[in-house]
């Protein structure tokens, strides 16, 4: 007879003859889904639980060693305790992407039922196991000793706050999310099972074990006799064989006979009615190879006899013959960089390389999909519904009529970019389509590590010149990029690195050679910053070299070079009247010169919005339903907190209360393309499609008080953030208050004038165009707006980061909870990419686990300050905002190093960096 272990799960005695981990016996058996599976394998504490009132992670401890103990979830936390973490969390901004949130409450609260005062240090420990992508962990520490003056009786819950009835622009706004996340009620994708899909199956595909092979046999045959599976699909099967994002290089599944590109390339896809029979098919699929020499790096890739990856590629409707393993270039230039550099005074010229890393979102990849009308249904994780919309319809054939593919995106557990490239959506719509029934397909993290595109690895040789006064002249530089395998946005990130490698300064003489080559080593793509984080570092390093030849400190040489409304940058824009890259260096010029020799600085600007040509519309539409504004928008919110920022442009438009608000689902079936999730676009570009639908609805409630009747057909415009303009043909101009937060007009009674439009539509179309990159005008417009920013760190006399002083131009800052989390997040990460992380490659095999990825942990943070600087004059778009996600990490990591420099006159122009307490402690690890 088998054994049978007996515990208790938030009060109820459960008994089990399995003996696996306690998470999968949680989510698979009880259907208890706020544990989450981060990593399996006890590195990241998403599946932080109570066992007998402590904290520990369910992934690790098995039924048998749960047997005869008490655990608890969030779920059978006491109704105060949830309470006061709800409130907490979301008073102080400790929630983005949330997928870290329940195993946070859960530690938090294990620390809280132990010490009901505990201090800032204590807390720290409390949650070393645990890891937040978004954060940088100090709202979550400031949340956690919130709740535990909420349950000490020292502090009240703001039940206004939640509420929402004061929910505008510029007004802290409590995200919307926050109740489900905290509480682990919302749903990510790998939080569907059968008993919200009856008869789901489950996929995953056997992949490549070598970088570069022959794929001289498959062999499916005892895979396919095994009870259990369900079919097993090869290239053979795919209508389409290839996607990709913009350029279709990417196999679905390699075909026997072919080459494979990297680690991890798809050969089968293994479909099965459980989880268990899935991993026992994968093994019995049985595949030879001949391995083949791996292209490993960018100076392989360029060698006259280096084997080329693809021949060709298809992109935007034509096939394009490659004759090496060039996968992209871009040449940037304006006016004479080689003139201007010779007549220069002073010049350095420096190397610098930055290293793959990974995003490390605590969700990893994960789809279900379904048979849908005459088509397939995807559920997913993703930056893009149209995007992944798009990429599932090519593989089908279906280009032409692409919505048979419906797209839903759902809560995504963190992207940084990672999440921009289809991963697994693809394979899941496959399955589901030929199989005719509901399939979820997901990565573990070790694929999740192997294969999703990472941040490119860079080799940059940089040029920086000035005057006798230490006015910059001229910039040139060459910029290399590994982008591996396949394409992913290897050219648009290229770019951006190009583009903003002058950096944020008043000087016109630029010549700027990017290329991205084709290796063996696993894709890269998006990553926070695209591509700017690696160039910026290299020009922001050079400029404290320059400065020192000059004779002048690095403050000063950044300040007297700094962009200024009506100057010109090096690009030829014009900076608009919100640039405000010197109110950011004022604000941490105190902080640099109180730290002589322990002290750096770095700034930065970084676009919102495609730009460069494109075209890149922000689409809402705005419809009535049970007397709320429900706001449809196709866009994903990864946690940057983008579908907060719509219901406050509503509530700033119409005057409603967040009562009379919503936000509608994610779906390329009921919401309008408004883009992907990058590019720090949604703010700007999405948010003034809403404002715009907004207005309609406004304009529509005040004709109600006026006696008008209801429109009886949908209300449609466009604009450019100043004009409106009706598809009927009537236009307006925005009046100036209108475009200014708290100055707008409003209905007397808006919750009475709303309910009164039951049923009405009101869409809107944003689209401001720009400038193609190098654009035959004197004053190109790149980008709709840029914004700007100054980092300060500060080293401890052993030489570690203590402080971070942040300043940040991100225009008009519309909910003030959630930017401070997001300047914090983002210069831990930028501190990881300078001192702790990377993903080492040994002939193009990935080496490192989650746990080894070098991510900062609660008790390293330093005392960050994020500071915000708002103009009175601002851009009429959006209500003057910015966007604050990518170029929050940029500048860190050059600041950091000229840090070093400062503390111990040494140059360090490689990442992660060498001779530093960081890298000696990661040695001995």
């Amino acid at each position: 007879m088998a054994q049978e272990f007996t515990f208790t799960v938030n009060g109820v005695e459960h008994t089990t003859t399995q003996n696996k981990p306690l998470l999968r016996y949680l989510r698979d058996d009880l259907h208890i889904h706020s544990a989450k599976d981060g990593c399996s394998e006890g590195a990241c504490g998403t599946c932080t639980i109570h066992v007998d009132g402590a904290a520990v992670k369910a992934c690790v401890l098995t039924t048998a060693l749960a047997a005869g103990r008490n655990i608890v979830t969030v779920e059978g936390l006491p109704e105060d305790v949830r309470e006061a973490f709800v409130y907490a969390f979301g008073a102080v901004g400790a929630v983005q992407c949330g997928f870290c949130i329940p195993g946070m409450v859960m530690a938090g609260a294990a620390l809280i039922a132990e010490d009901p005062e505990p201090t800032e240090e204590q807390i720290k420990y409390a949650i070393r196991g645990n890891v937040c992508r978004c954060t940088g962990y100090k709202k979550i520490i400031e949340g956690i000793s919130l709740a535990a003056a909420v349950l000490r009786g020292e502090k009240q819950i703001d039940e206004d706050l939640e509420r929402g009835d004061d929910y505008g622009v510029g007004k802290r706004a409590f995200r919307i999310d926050v109740r489900k996340k905290v509480l682990g009620e919302g749903k990510y994708p790998d939080d569907i099972d059968e008993l919200d899909q009856p008869g789901l199956a489950y996929a995953s595909a056997v992949r490549s074990k070598y970088p570069r092979a022959r794929v001289l046999s498959i062999d499916t045959s005892k895979a396919e006799a095994l009870p259990g599976v369900v079919g097993i699909l090869r290239a053979e099967d795919v209508p389409v064989n290839q996607v990709g994002h913009l350029i279709q290089d990417w196999d679905v599944m390699i075909a026997q006979g072919d080459i494979t590109r990297c680690v991890g390339d798809a050969i089968v896809l293994v479909v099965a009615e459980d989880e268990a029979t899935l991993e026992k098919a994968k093994k019995l699929v049985k595949i030879d190879y001949e391995p083949l020499e791996p292209v490993r790096n960018i100076v392989e890739a360029r060698a006259a006899d280096a084997p080329r990856l693809h021949d060709s590629f298809f992109a935007f409707g034509n096939t394009v013959e490659l004759k090496d393993n060039v996968c992209q270039s871009r040449h940037v230039t304006r006016g004479d960089a080689a003139k201007a550099l010779a007549e220069s005074a002073f010049t350095v010229t420096q190397r610098f390389t930055t290293p793959f890393t990974e995003h490390a979102f605590l969700e990893p990849e994960c789809a279900v999909a379904f048979p849908y009308k005459n088509g397939v249904k995807v559920q997913s994780t993703d930056q893009g519904a149209y995007d992944t919309r798009k990429e599932c319809a090519h593989m089908f054939g279906w280009d032409s009529e692409p919505e048979r593919v419906v797209v839903e995106t759902m809560l995504v557990g963190g992207g940084f970019g990672g999440k921009e490239d289809v991963s697994i959506q693809h394979l899941a719509a496959l399955a589901a389509y030929k199989f005719q029934r509901p399939v979820k397909c997901k990565l573990t993290r070790a694929e999740s590590l192997a294969f999703h595109p990472k941040r490119h690895a860079m080799d940059g040789t940089f040029t920086l010149g000035c005057d006798a006064e230490g006015n910059f002249t001229g910039l040139d530089c060459e910029i290399n990029f590994d982008t591996g395998a396949y394409a992913s946005l290897c050219g648009p990130v290229l770019e951006r690195a190009c583009t903003h490698a002058v950096g944020p300064y008043k000087y016109q003489n630029t010549d700027i050679r990017g290329f991205g080559y084709y290796t063996n080593n696993p894709p890269a793509g998006a990553y926070r910053g695209f591509g700017v984080c690696q160039s910026e570092f290299a020009l922001e390093s050079l400029i404290d070299l320059l400065a020192e030849k000059v004779g002048l400190d690095p403050w000063e040489i950044r300040y007297r070079n700094a962009i200024e409304p009506g100057e010109v940058l090096p690009n030829g824009q014009i900076a608009d009247c919100s640039t405000a890259l010197k109110e950011t260096l004022l604000e941490v010029k105190d902080a640099y010169y109180a730290h002589p020799g322990h002290a750096g600085i770095a700034c930065a600007m970084k676009n919102a919005g495609v730009g460069v040509g494109l075209p890149d519309a922000g689409r809402c539409k705005i419809r009535v339903e049970n007397g709320v504004a429900v706001v449809y928008a196709a866009t994903s919110d990864i946690g940057q907190g983008c579908n907060t920022v719509f219901l406050q442009d509503v509530a700033e438009a119409c005057g409603l209360p967040l009562s009379c608000i919503a936000n509608g689902e994610c779906s390329t079936e009921n919401a309008p393309d408004s883009g992907t999730t990058s590019g720090s676009r949604q703010t700007v570009v999405t948010g003034e499609a809403v404002r715009g639908a907004a207005f309609l609805l406004r304009d529509a409630m005040v004709g109600i008080e006026a006696g008008k009747p209801a429109p009886d057909a949908p209300v449609s415009a466009h604009g450019d953030g100043v004009k409106i303009e009706y598809d009927d043909g009537r236009a307006y101009q925005l009046r100036t208050q209108e475009l200014v937060a708290g100055q707008g007009m409003h209905p007397q009674d808006p919750t009475a004038a709303i309910k009164a439009l039951e049923g009405c539509e009101f869409g809107y179309v944003y689209l401001e165009p720009t400038d193609k990159l190098g654009a035959d005008v004197p004053n190109p417009k790149s980008h709709i707006c840029y914004g700007f920013a100054t980092h300060v760190v500060i080293l401890d006399d052993d030489g570690r980061v203590s402080e971070v002083y942040a300043a940040h131009d991100s225009g008009k800052v519309v909910n003030p909870i959630s930017i401070q989390g997001q300047i914090e997040g983002g210069v831990l990460m930028g501190m990881g990419y300078a001192l702790t992380e990377d993903w080492p490659l040994k002939d193009c095999v990935p080496q490192a686990r989650y746990g080894t990825l070098g991510l900062f942990r609660a008790p390293e943070i330093p005392d960050i300050h994020a500071i915000y600087v708002e103009k009175d004059e601002l851009l009429p778009v959006a209500y003057g905002g910015k966007g604050i996600g990518e170029i929050a990490t940029i500048p860190t990591a050059p600041a950091v190093q000229n840090a070093y420099r400062a503390f111990d006159g040494k140059l360090r122009p490689d990442l992660p960096m060498v001779d530093t307490p960081y890298s000696r402690a990661r040695h001995r690890g």
